[in-house]
């Protein structure tokens, strides 16, 4: 089992993902990762019953993640089940977070599992993901499938030019390129859940 405990930010872009794939790579980051990201939200049935009453936060603090990535350059898949701790503030950002990752063998028998003890599955996010590096800063590009294009920076807690929340937005900025930074913690799960509950 693994525990990760690195922050983020994740902001929307605001062109054609081969225009920021070659403004990336004319600011000298190179491709150093692609992958293919599908992942099933399990919710417990407790929440179904009440489900018009809770925010779509409310709903995915509870949420566990049947997550099955497919590695483009590596040409493996890996299986895992995903849980994500978060603390916000009172405007929504996003202060901490820890993510506790369990590696599986099978989806289909995972998803079995959990509705054996009685969680549901809610939704499912298909994304592709192209990962851009420039020394120890990494960017990576988000394409949503029927969603938005995002980019998502991690902090590294051995790196002093990018170990806070702060420190990240300072780089996105000075890198200027074409994202929305008036929000710094968009919530793709959110967005999504919030489509579905409204149909």
């Amino acid at each position: 089992m693994g525990i990760k405990q690195e922050n983020e930010i994740t902001l929307k872009v605001n062109c054609s993902i081969s225009e920021l794939c070659t403004i990336l790579e004319d600011k000298g980051f190179k491709v150093i990762d692609k992958f293919t990201m599908d992942d099933i939200f399990m919710i417990p049935n407790t929440l179904k019953s009440k489900i018009k009453e809770l925010t779509s936060r409310e709903i995915l603090k509870d949420a566990i993640l049947i997550r099955d990535i497919g590695n483009q350059l590596k040409g493996n898949k890996s299986k895992k089940l995903t849980f994500k701790k978060k603390e916000f503030n009172p405007n929504g950002d996003i202060l901490s977070q820890e993510s506790i990752n369990c590696d599986i063998l099978n989806i289909n028998e995972a998803v079995n599992f959990f509705q054996a003890i009685h969680y549901s599955k809610i939704m499912n996010i298909v994304e592709n993901d192209i990962i851009y590096g420039k020394e120890e800063f990494q960017i990576a590009i988000k394409d949503i499938e029927n969603g938005d294009i995002l980019i998502e920076i991690e902090t590294v807690s051995n790196n002093d030019h990018i170990d806070t929340i702060e420190k990240l937005k300072s780089q996105i900025i000075n890198l200027q390129i074409p994202v929305d930074t008036s929000n710094f913690f968009v919530k793709k799960a959110e967005i999504e859940l919030d489509k579905i509950l409204k149909r």
